[in-house]
């Protein structure tokens, strides 16, 4: 079947239940992997080769994936201006995952971190997908670039033992701001709906829970500010965090 000849995807179909199934074996696999490349580390190194190594070839194979299924956007036919551009907040997302699988950078892990492990798992359990289903392109762009964040995450907090800090949180939350308001202001200039700032998303979602515009924005901005407080807070409780949490390149 070509990739762009598709069903229509279900929520919470078969294809989304593979993906979920996919989601969980791959995150137990990356954290086996991360724990035992920082097990044959030099004692006192935060990251070891294996890591240095595995972390390259994975960032590599993430631009792999998502520039193919950006440049299939940008094709006659399938371009058009509210969707085709990466302003989405995963878009920018995976570029941080890239950035701290390549260089195990302390900001470069802060977002990937929040965004990963909070917005992109959103994206996974009640994702805006408009196109075609398996083995349709717009599936194996999305599903792939979310997979590919959360597991960049996992993999870099529970299997090389990364940990945010507060500095992170305070970080993260000048960047998503920064992306929104630049966001929000072009979707007003040309008339688009990135990460949806201006309105819903029209297959439904979690969003409509939360009252008509702009409120749900400021309920979803609490809740975010909220929820990665609680995923920082863990973290900072422990008395010496290990190496490579202190680890700031």
């Amino acid at each position: 079947m070509p990739l762009t000849d598709a069903g229509r995807f279900a929520v919470y179909g078969p294809s989304h239940w593979a993906a979920l199934g996919l989601f969980a074996v791959g995150c137990v696999g990356l954290v086996l992997v991360g724990r035992s490349q920082r097990a044959g580390a030099e004692p006192g190194a935060a990251f070891g080769e294996q890591a240095r190594g595995f972390g390259k070839a994975y960032a590599l194979a993430i631009v792999y994936v998502m520039v193919g299924t950006q440049v299939h956007t940008l094709l006659p036919g399938q371009w058009r201006i509210g969707g085709s551009l990466p302003l989405q907040l995963c878009d920018v997302a995976w570029l941080t995952a890239v950035g701290a699988l390549w260089t195990f950078g302390r900001r470069w892990f802060a977002l990937t971190y929040y965004w990963g492990l909070t917005l992109s798992v959103q994206g996974l359990l009640t994702p805006a997908l408009n196109g075609g289903d398996y083995p349709g392109i717009d599936y194996l762009g999305f599903f792939g670039m979310h997979l590919m964040i959360v597991w960049s995450a996992v993999y870099l907090t529970w299997g090389l033992g990364m940990r945010p800090d507060w500095s992170d949180y305070g970080f993260a939350v000048a960047a998503t701001a920064a992306w929104a308001v630049a966001t929000f202001v072009f979707n007003l200039s040309a008339g688009t709906n990135y990460g949806y700032l201006n309105d819903k998303p029209g297959s439904g979602s979690v969003l409509d829970l939360m009252g008509p515009w702009p409120w749900y924005v400021m309920v979803e901005t609490l809740i975010i500010l909220l929820g990665w407080a609680l995923i920082t807070w863990p973290w900072t409780r422990a008395s010496r965090p290990p190496e490579a949490a202190r680890q700031r390149p």
